[in-house]
């Protein structure tokens, strides 16, 4: 990781990094896909990619015009775009057009995103990682909220482990300083690299799905559900400068 630019939180990757990258992205989705299914081997599991530049309107209230970086506007007829904060909403967007277009698709259903957001972090130092520019890998799994299956506690050990196995150093599971609002519950998954302890992942249970879900059993009615959505957050950059620091030692 080198901050040549001599700009706080703008970073270039070197090769070897960008290699490890995509290793860490083909690993981690493998583990995360494999979990869902030992517990429940009906997890429809895709992958999509969406735009880096998003709606305004489809961003989070929780974002501020100070916190993300907005496309100036023309002429009174352009559509406010941003760089995207996160990638959930482009995610969610996906999942909305294929379970209202597909009659074959189902939940549980995973569409999981890698890719770059931006955000307008404050000036730190590099090795804090507050990153403007920066690698997410998001996993957004729904279910109806009546299953009988708690996945958020049980993924909790496995993510933990799959993060372990590539970053050799000391992990830990810790609630999470902040709990989201459209979280019924969000703990954090951190590395000790010596110089504290960093949180590379996140997992939420969400509750706001944009819609609820119909089943049609065999027979009588169809059921309308609640939706519940398991966020498995991972910060590739993070991960990849705490394997660097395993790495040196």
């Amino acid at each position: 990781m080198l901050n040549i630019y001599h700009v706080n939180s703008l970073v270039h990757w070197e090769e070897r990094e960008i290699h490890l990258r995509d290793h860490m992205i083909g690993f981690f989705s493998q583990e995360v896909r494999s979990f869902l299914r030992s517990v429940n081997p009906a997890w429809d599991v895709r992958r999509v990619e969406a735009p880096a530049l998003m709606p305004r309107s489809l961003v989070s209230s929780a974002y501020s015009n100070a916190d993300i970086w907005i496309q100036e506007q023309l002429s009174t007829s352009d559509i406010a775009l941003v760089l995207r904060p996160e990638t959930t909403p482009s995610t969610y967007v996906y999942m909305q057009h294929i379970l209202g277009n597909h009659s074959k698709t189902r939940l549980p259903l995973c569409v999981w995103q890698a890719g770059r957001s931006y955000r307008r972090e404050q000036e730190q130092p590099s090795k804090h990682m507050r990153l403007k520019e920066f690698w997410q890998l998001e996993f957004q799994c729904a279910y109806t909220a009546d299953s009988g299956n708690d996945y958020h506690a049980a993924c909790l050990e496995p993510v933990r482990r799959m993060i372990a196995s590539l970053i050799h150093l000391p992990t830990r599971i810790v609630p999470s300083d902040r709990l989201p609002a459209y979280s019924e519950v969000t703990v954090d998954i951190e590395v000790d690299n010596a110089d504290k302890w960093m949180e590379v992942c996140s997992i939420s249970r969400r509750t706001d799905f944009p819609q609820r879900y119909q089943s049609q059993p065999k027979k009588g009615a169809a059921v309308d559900h609640d939706v519940l959505v398991l966020e498995i957050a991972i910060g590739l950059d993070r991960c990849l400068y705490n394997w660097n620091i395993a790495a040196d030692r």
